[in-house]
């Protein structure tokens, strides 16, 4: 059945791709710490501003935290994003000279950097194979039946034996942009969703 899944999913979405704008490993990093809780579409523009100008770990540092505030602001826990933004370039600068590092593992040790955003950056800026369990992922995969479970992690977890490892990052894609165009969180479009014959979500309403 996952199979069949993946499939339709594909058919439907071929170019699916990240939305986050970037024009390196770093860039995007910033960018998936900003995008907690906040569309993608938001991070662009506060992006677009930003990295005009600050767009190393070097030139972010020559920002003070309320400073790099002021310019995330709108992007929603604008404190604690601003903290881990700069946390994360100084252990950039200090650990990795310079360069974001391109292992899980080693992404894993930044601080601010938690699970999610590792796998986004591992998979998008490195081509590594990783899937990342946002909002989207996280209910499509529950509603399917692909993976279920109350948090993220198990999700995850249940991802990575039901989906082949070669497949994680573009599955990753077609899930959330499933999530946004059809299995919407508040009224899912079951009745248009080609995938309904699979959908325990679907079966059980």
């Amino acid at each position: 059945m996952v199979k069949k899944i993946l499939d339709e999913l594909s058919s439907l979405y071929p170019d699916a791709q990240p939305a986050l704008h970037f024009e390196s490993p770093y860039e995007l990093l910033v960018a998936v710490i900003l995008s907690a809780q906040c569309t993608d579409e938001r991070v662009n523009k506060v992006t677009t501003v930003l990295f005009k100008n600050y767009d190393t770990p070097e030139k972010m540092l020559t920002l003070s935290q309320s400073e790099l505030e002021k310019y995330i602001f709108s992007c929603g826990f604008y404190h604690n994003k601003s903290a881990h933004i700069l946390s994360a370039s100084r252990d950039i600068i200090e650990k990795f000279g310079g360069e974001v590092p391109d292992s899980l593992e080693k992404l894993r040790t930044l601080a601010g950097v938690g699970r999610k955003t590792a796998n986004v950056v591992y998979a998008v800026a490195f081509g590594g194979n990783a899937i990342a369990v946002d909002t989207h992922v996280f209910r499509v995969s529950n509603r399917l039946g692909i993976a279920e479970g109350k948090t993220p992690e198990k999700v995850e977890d249940g991802l990575r034996e039901a989906i082949p490892e070669e497949l994680w990052s573009k599955a990753h894609h077609y899930l959330i942009y499933h999530g946004r165009r059809v299995c919407h969180s508040q009224k899912p479009d079951c009745i248009n969703c080609t995938l309904k014959d699979y959908c325990k979500y679907f079966k059980n309403k």
